[in-house]
């Protein structure tokens, strides 16, 4: 073990070298990649010097989500408090289903989700758990939500037509969860939104009357808290009001931007979030730890034990169900996700975190800026959000993005909206800093003179 620890060293010190010199790494294509890097399995073993030349190979080749040069995703850098929690997440190598075998990393994973809790107004019925993705957090939520209205449905299946509920900039699993949960895909009502991709609570309001006056049953409904492209924030109290007057679940997926509840200065723009049934966060997004901590919470815990606790007696053996997380976690076995969070939180405070989050918003505030002042740009994004869209000299985003990839300039994407197709810049990245982004924006216009796009 100790010789391997060292090799995970010198890997890892060769690994923040190339994101330092090569913060993009030159791109594989896919007709070649098990020719370029020998990644083949054999009967014989790789050992020594073989092995660790292959492996600087890898590192060297896969793209660097730590450099100030990706901007590409919804997550990016390394915090390294949070990086050392999961290193050591990996070494002690808990399950965390029973308390038996994670003893007091249970309890840093209830520190962190009472915390969560007291801080959106939850009360003291509230709990929460880990999940594997923003996805399954939204997927535990339709369960939840499609249980609460009908318990039967557990052991007896979908019989009705149950209708969710989401806005048309929401993220796709809110769809494809519906064909997990039985009401299937095309009982997912997208809501429309204004110019900013906020949900319309009065088009909400309409298609529920709608489907009740043919007899449907609606149950569920989803607002976002930072839409995937615009990172545009739904209006939770607005919304509310709907879901309380037909009694409907409301969740609020936090996954790209729910991190905001730890800023005093943007937590505003998740007003109403104490109304809500259940609420998601993924802390490897703003908050910066290594992938992955999602985070759902509820505002009654029945919720978890009446869709995902199931007796087994050969698991669980000693103490309450309180300390037993597999009682209400989607899955069985269940790495440790709460270490990395807490060792960041710890060792940081609220203020730390805080900083973290505001941070972001600050980059997004001079990056739009220097947009703005800048003719050859156009924005197409707007204040609150740390998602950037803009085009440049009326290229197009898709082909401009893929180029700088390609002669590995700069990792960023596209995303549209409406009838536009834009550059998304994320400035999600709080190891960046105000020279990164202007060297982003350096970087961006020589290539394009230089290729003369």
């Amino acid at each position: 073990m100790h010789h391997d620890l060292k090799l995970f060293i010198e890997l890892a010190e060769f690994l923040i070298s190339e994101e330092a010199n090569h913060p993009v790494a030159t791109p594989i294509d896919t007709k070649t990649l098990y020719n370029a890097i020998d990644i083949e399995l054999r009967d014989e073993p790789s050992i020594d010097d073989g092995f660790k030349d292959t492996l600087k190979s890898i590192i060297k080749s896969t793209p660097k989500t730590a450099s100030k040069a990706f901007f590409n995703q919804l997550f990016g850098g390394r915090i390294s408090r949070a990086t050392l929690g999961d290193l050591l997440a990996v070494m002690l190598n808990n399950s965390m289903y029973t308390y038996k075998v994670a003893g007091v990393q249970v309890g840093i994973e209830k520190m962190i989700l009472q915390q969560i809790c007291a801080r959106i107004g939850y009360g003291n019925t509230s709990d929460g758990t880990i999940a594997p993705g923003g996805s399954m957090c939204n997927y535990m939520a339709m369960l939840m939500a499609r249980d609460a209205f009908d318990a039967s449905i557990r052991n007896e299946g979908v019989s009705t037509k149950l209708i969710a509920y989401t806005s048309e900039t929401s993220h796709y699993s809110v769809t494809k969860n519906a064909s997990f949960v039985g009401i299937g895909r095309h009982q997912v009502r997208h809501i429309k939104t204004n110019a900013k991709g906020q949900l319309l609570a009065e088009d909400l309001e309409k298609q529920i009357q709608d489907d009740i006056k043919k007899g449907y049953h609606p149950f569920f409904v989803n607002a976002t808290a930072g839409t995937t492209v615009l990172g545009a924030f739904d209006d939770v109290v607005s919304i509310s009001k709907v879901c309380k007057s037909h009694k409907l679940w409301l969740h609020l997926d936090g996954a790209y931007c729910g991190s905001v509840i730890f800023s005093k200065q943007y937590k505003h723009l998740v007003n109403g979030i104490e109304l809500t049934d259940s609420f998601s966060l993924n802390a490897h997004k703003m908050l910066g730890t290594p992938l992955g901590c999602s985070i759902i919470v509820t505002k009654d815990k029945k919720h978890l034990y009446q869709s995902f606790s199931n007796d087994a007696d050969y698991l669980y053996q000693t103490d309450d169900d309180a300390f037993n997380l597999g009682k209400t976690s989607l899955q069985c076995g269940r790495r440790n996700d709460a270490l990395k969070l807490w060792t960041l939180w710890k060792s940081v405070g609220n203020f730390g975190l805080e900083k973290i989050v505001n941070h972001q918003f600050n980059l997004a505030e001079i990056a739009r800026n220097y947009i703005t002042s800048n003719p050859n740009y156009t924005l197409y994004s707007f204040e609150d959000s740390i998602s950037v869209c803009f085009n440049y000299k009326g290229i197009s985003a898709k082909t401009l993005c893929t180029k700088l990839y390609e002669h590995s300039k700069l990792m960023v994407g596209y995303g549209s909206f409406s009838e536009d197709t834009f550059v998304r810049l994320v400035t999600i990245n709080t190891q960046v800093e105000e020279k990164d982004l202007m060297s982003f924006f350096k970087t961006l216009e020589e290539f394009v003179d230089s290729e003369r796009l």
